[in-house]
This record gives C-alpha cells, structure tokens and sequence, in this order.
C-alpha cells in the first residue's frame, strides 16, 4: 500500500522560510509526478508545484513562482519543497500527492489527476 508522509510544517512570520518534505518507503518517485498542493480554509485544493520524469521537468503556480523550489531525492524516497520569503496567503494545509501524468493547462493541474495522498501539513504565516 502506498504511502505517503508530510513534515515540516510550522508558524514562521513573513519573510521565512520553510522545507516541507514528503516520505514515501518504497514509493519509486521518478515513475509518477509528484506535487504538492495546498487549501486554506474556506478554499479549492491548489496546486502549488509538481515535479516530472524524474526531476528534469517541474511546474509551478504563479503566486509561488520564484519562492517555492520542488526537488525529489529518489536515492530517500523523498519529495520536497522548499519555501522562502513566505506571505501569510500562503498559510494552508498543504499535501504532497502523487499521478501517473502531469496535465498542466494553462499553468494549473486538478487534484482529480493524482491517485495517492498524504495525510498533510499545517503551515501557518503570521504578519
């Protein structure tokens, strides 16, 4: 059974910086694309990053464009996103998920592509 888990989430004011990182034993991440999304409440799931064939091809949203890198360590099973310069809209559960494509229209993917989940991690900007 596939299985995915988040850490690294927290509260940092703005302007700080967070890595959030997505373990999966035995989990072979260079077949999937693999990406992070998040929801705040009251929100649609977003997706914020995703990483294809094997590292060499990666996706992000405009809003985290420049501050969000997503990277994957195939040799831990580990995907992670590293945030910097945080803003308080970034505050959100976020989530690391996996599909077998990433369909990227118009710079956004759906969470209805990707088939395994993690359970989430809390992250939390103050002002």
């Amino acid at each position: 059974q596939v299985q995915l888990v988040e850490s690294g989430g927290g509260s940092v004011q703005a302007g700080g910086s967070l890595r959030l990182s997505c373990a999966g034993p035995g989990f072979f991440f260079r077949s999937y694309c693999m990406s992070w999304f998040r929801q705040a409440p009251g929100k649609e799931r977003e997706g914020v990053a995703a990483i294809y064939t094997g590292g060499s091809t990666t996706y992000y949203a405009d809003s985290v464009k420049g501050r969000f890198t997503i990277s994957e360590d195939n040799a831990k099973n580990t995907l992670y996103l590293q945030m910097n310069n945080l803003k308080p809209e970034d505050t959100a559960m976020y989530y690391c998920a996996a599909g077998d494509y990433c369909l990227v229209v118009r710079g956004s993917w759906s969470s209805g592509d990707f088939t395994y989940w993690g359970q989430g991690t809390q992250v939390t900007v103050s002002s």
